[in-house]
């Protein structure tokens, strides 16, 4: 990573940065790695959802006010806990900024590895699924695999409804996540969360599945890649305590907020 020395750094501060609340499966997973970090979490909940805009309107978005958030917060690393930001913004960003940054890409190459049946499926946001980017991992990484692309047009925003304590049907749910269960011959096995709003979802996702699959949640391998490029941890050092969090639309999220503190409790414990 360019302009970055791999010394043990003393209390890092990680910078945690999403459209909205699906990046907190990822901050969950950072602050288990490594309680000893400062974290940061940003959702331009402003600007939710990234789908729905275009890829020169993202990167105009994003772009510039990274430079901000680099500016107020100096992190020592930056993730980029959305899919579709990444396969987008990613490049744009390392361009543009000095500080390492790790992104989020669909896990097709564990998945592939993985699958018994040889038939995967990908559940993403619309955007997620049609980039170019995914389709070269399936290229690159499916060999024998069938891979079912699945663009989901509203879980995301589901999610985001249901962690903000409205009450979505289970009929909702099952609607999104039907087209990745292909029967046949040989029934998919693995689904791929390419979103990380997703794992939000998980008890639910995993009950109303027609039958059991291992669904493949990506946050536990961004938080391994992060710590790496971290270095050792300093262990003798107390847990920083709750993340900080940050939406750019100004709203409170109380319920976010409580997931958040839970996160450091299960630290302390």
């Amino acid at each position: 990573m360019r302009g970055y020395d791999r010394q043990v750094l003393k209390n890092p501060t990680i910078l945690v940065f999403d459209s909205g609340l699906g990046g907190l499966t990822v901050l969950r997973e950072i602050v288990r790695a490594r309680p000893e970090a400062r974290n940061v979490y940003v959702a331009d909940d402003a600007y939710f959802p990234y789908g729905q805009h275009t890829e020169a309107e993202l990167i105009a978005r994003v772009v510039p006010l990274m430079g901000e958030l680099i500016a107020a917060h100096a992190p020592d690393l930056v993730v980029i806990a959305c899919n579709t930001a990444s396969t987008l913004v990613l490049s744009h960003l390392r361009a543009a900024y000095s500080v390492p940054f790790v992104g989020t890409v669909p896990a097709i190459k564990p998945a592939c590895e993985r699958s018994k049946t040889r038939h995967v499926s990908v559940l993403g946001t619309k955007g997620t699924v049609q980039r170019e980017y995914t389709r070269a991992l399936i290229r690159d990484f499916a060999h024998d695999c069938e891979v079912t692309l699945v663009g989901s047009p509203r879980l995301a925003s589901l999610t985001e409804a249901a962690l903000n304590g409205e009450s979505i049907a289970d009929a909702d749910i099952a609607a999104e996540i039907a087209p990745c269960f292909v029967d046949g011959e040989a029934r998919t096995d693995i689904v791929v969360l390419a979103c990380t709003h997703y794992p939000l979802l998980l008890n639910r996702l995993e009950r109303l599945a027609p039958w059991p699959v291992e669904w493949i949640d990506p946050a536990p391998a961004i938080a391994r890649r992060v710590s790496n490029l971290l270095g050792p941890d300093s262990a003798s050092l107390p847990p920083a305590g709750d993340p900080r969090l940050i939406f750019t639309s100004g709203r409170r999220h109380p319920a976010a907020e409580a997931l958040v503190h839970s996160f450091a409790d299960e630290v302390a414990a």
